[in-house]
């Protein structure tokens, strides 16, 4: 890869130094080179886009749904949560809780801890290899469809960021919730929003404008 030639230049000189000219040859770095790029091309891992499998309700399947198994959330201003289980309820600020996406998670799982521990075995089945793909996909869709399961509908307020849904979309794949809706918040959430803020005085106003 590299020659050293020695220029003698005429007749050799007793303790005369003698120029030495060194030339590298850089043509089998190149294919070193072009190794390498191959070698870490096919040894890198290219980043996967991911992305939420969305399952949109069907036309003409409404059914009632019982208040023990409906919860509302609120996404509100600097990553704050707001929920209330049922119904809403106007006269009572406190129904409505403000929370985070930790709190928000420890409540889902509480109130759907049946489904969710159900999944949870069927996980444990799948890597003591008991079950296939097929089977756990098929049962796991099979456990969060089931009437236990529990149906959430999420409202944004104009205060919230798109991080925000997101977030709350990825605690209901944590939390096992297959059964939920985002919808357009109303008068009635904004006005359980301001009176939770006031503590109440909104319904205390409202009781004195009604005598």
């Amino acid at each position: 890869m590299a020659n050293i030639d020695m220029n003698k230049g005429g007749r050799n000189k007793k303790n005369k130094p003698q120029k030495r000219i060194l030339r590298v040859d850089f043509t089998p770095m190149v294919d070193m080179n072009m190794l390498l790029i191959t070698f870490f091309m096919f040894c890198t891992t290219l980043s996967i886009p991911q992305a939420m499998d969305i399952a949109m309700p069907a036309q003409g399947g409404n059914q009632p749904i019982p208040e023990s198994k409906s919860v509302t959330v609120i996404l509100g201003e600097q990553d704050k949560v707001y929920y209330y289980a049922g119904l809403a309820d106007y006269q009572n600020y406190a129904s409505l809780k403000e929370t985070d996406y930790i709190g928000l998670r420890n409540f889902l799982l509480e109130r759907n801890d049946r489904v969710a521990s159900e999944i949870k075995d069927l996980k444990q089945k799948y890597h003591r290899k008991e079950i296939n793909d097929e089977e756990f996909r098929s049962k796991v869709t099979e456990t969060k469809r089931s009437k236990e399961g529990l149906n959430v509908v999420i409202k944004a307020t104009k205060d919230s960021n798109y991080k925000n849904l997101v977030d709350a979309l990825d605690e209901m794949q944590i939390c096992a919730v297959d059964k939920y809706t985002i919808v357009d918040m109303e008068d009635g959430d904004n006005f359980l929003l301001e009176n939770l803020k006031t503590k109440g005085g909104l319904t205390a106003m409202s009781q004195k404008a009604q005598n």
